[in-house]
């Protein structure tokens, strides 16, 4: 066993921490590899069908980073109040998250129904192929909306598992609506075995089937196992008022946080749009396909931080929580460089063969973005778990004001004044725009050092004894 010290510890942490890591990394894996195997898919249909999809789905993933906030904001005290043991804590935690991620959902469809062209149009400006992307793309957008409902309540769920040290069951149901939606695509593009051959609609069809899949298995195992957080319909309502303010107030900042930065990257996004064709469009996205890969690192970052540090919180064990942030810090340095070590061949090999139908220009804009992204990762794994651990004690003033003032004076200025005042191709654009998260890190690490992190939240925050029963 190695010597703990301050910044390293020792393997058994390590290896607690990967126990738990592990499958959330290998949940988002399966993601990423349905979000690849889809762009394959779609990719055959040309760039075009391509570009389409995935703008839709770059407005879909604001809707994600609102689902993922909410799940967080709600997490931290769900996480907490396990360490404390406190089931009835644990219950108004996972109820804060159904009424708010469910509001959500409905908000966003009617946006989906009523405005889903104009959406497609403020991503594509000065495109050369934008009528075409926003035919196919509006109508891949309504199509997918009837997944929302479905994707929030399972994400309220699957979060909730993780946050109490259960991250392999809602793995095994994403596996499941894996393979749902793979089978359903081959079904479904190109019309295989006497399907109908719906195209991009077939890939919004087969989505929505797994969806349902996944959120009913989650719901059917949650009440027949009397799941520690799990709450009936009825008693949805029967919340703590008091928990739910202070949930909501660790939350705006949060918002704050996850606005600031979800803003940022969809200007981003549609000035890298505008810089060409259809090829530029496929191109990022393929590109981004594959970094997803890599991103599952964070996803493990934050469950890690959320149930080891968050745990200690919750315990009262404030001295254990501050000596494995550091612990976790360094781990998650030295997994970005592994990853983006075996990420360059991985992409060198896998954007070529899963591309090939994709033009030349496309394939090459993806593969110098993956490359970018790969330089940047370690630096991103430090930032996301100084932003985790932060949250874990619930400072999210932390992640809003590294967000919110890089963004706002660095990121965004940046961008528009590389696109207006130079002809830069959006790989080099990016490139020089993310040199702004050096200075993120530096405010994260100004605030991070106050230690505002460093509390029990279920000691200020314990709901009344009183409860409805939730079984």
């Amino acid at each position: 066993m190695l010597l703990s010290s301050k910044h390293f510890g020792p393997l058994s942490f390590y290896r607690e921490t990967l126990s738990i890591a592990l499958p959330v990394m290998l949940q988002q894996f399966i993601m990423s590899m349905v979000s690849l195997i889809d762009n394959f898919m779609v990719a055959g249909l040309g760039d075009i069908s391509m570009a389409a999809v995935n703008v839709a789905n770059q407005i879909n993933f604001i809707f994600i980073v609102v689902i993922n906030a909410i799940c967080g904001a709600g997490g931290i005290y769900l996480a907490q109040f396990k360490g404390a043991g406190d089931a009835e804590g644990m219950r108004h935690a996972y109820r804060f998250k159904v009424i708010f991620a469910l509001s959500a959902s409905i908000l966003y469809f009617i946006l989906c129904w009523t405005i889903p062209s104009a959406m497609i149009v403020m991503m594509t400006m000065g495109n050369a192929a934008q009528d075409k992307i926003v035919a196919i793309g509006s109508n891949y957008l309504r199509l997918t909306s009837f997944t929302l409902v479905p994707l929030a309540i399972s994400a309220v769920i699957g979060s909730s598992f993780r946050e109490i040290g259960l991250p392999k069951i809602p793995l095994i149901f994403s596996a499941a609506a894996t393979l749902i939606n793979t089978t359903g695509n081959w079904f479904l593009i190109y019309g295989n075995l006497g399907a109908p051959r719906l195209e991009v609609s077939g890939a919004a069809v087969a989505t929505i089937i797994a969806r349902i899949f996944e959120l009913t298995m989650l719901l059917l195992y949650i009440r027949q196992n009397h799941t520690p957080f799990y709450a009936k319909l009825r008693t949805l309502f029967h919340t703590d008022k008091h928990l739910i303010r202070a949930i909501l107030s660790k939350s705006a900042m949060m918002f704050l946080s996850e606005a600031s930065w979800i803003s940022s990257e969809t200007i981003m996004t549609a000035l890298y749009n505008g810089r060409g064709g259809a090829e530029v469009v496929a191109g990022m996205a393929a590109g981004w396909t594959i970094a997803n890969i890599f991103f599952l690192l964070f996803g493990g970052i934050w469950t890690a931080a959320a149930v080891v540090v968050g745990g200690s919180l919750g315990a009262g064990k404030l001295d254990e929580a501050r000596i494995k942030a550091e612990w976790l810090k360094s781990g998650a340095v030295i997994a970005g460089c592994f990853a983006s070590v075996a990420g360059a061949a991985l992409a060198t090999l896998l954007i070529p063969l899963v591309f090939t139908n994709l033009t030349a220009p496309a394939r090459g804009i993806s593969l110098g973005l993956v490359y970018v992204i790969l330089v940047y990762l370690p630096l991103w794994c430090l930032l996301n778990a100084q932003f985790a651990i932060s949250r874990a004690g619930g400072d999210t003033a932390m992640g809003m004001y590294a967000d919110v003032s890089v963004n706002t004076l660095l990121f965004v200025p940046g961008a528009f004044l590389l696109a207006l005042c130079t002809s830069l191709e959006p790989v080099v654009m990016f490139t020089i725009l993310k040199v702004s998260d050096i200075a993120k890190y530096l405010v994260a690490r100004h605030f991070f050092k106050k230690e505002r992190w460093v509390r029990n939240l279920t000691k200020e925050n314990r709901p009344p004894k009183k409860e409805v029963p939730a079984l």
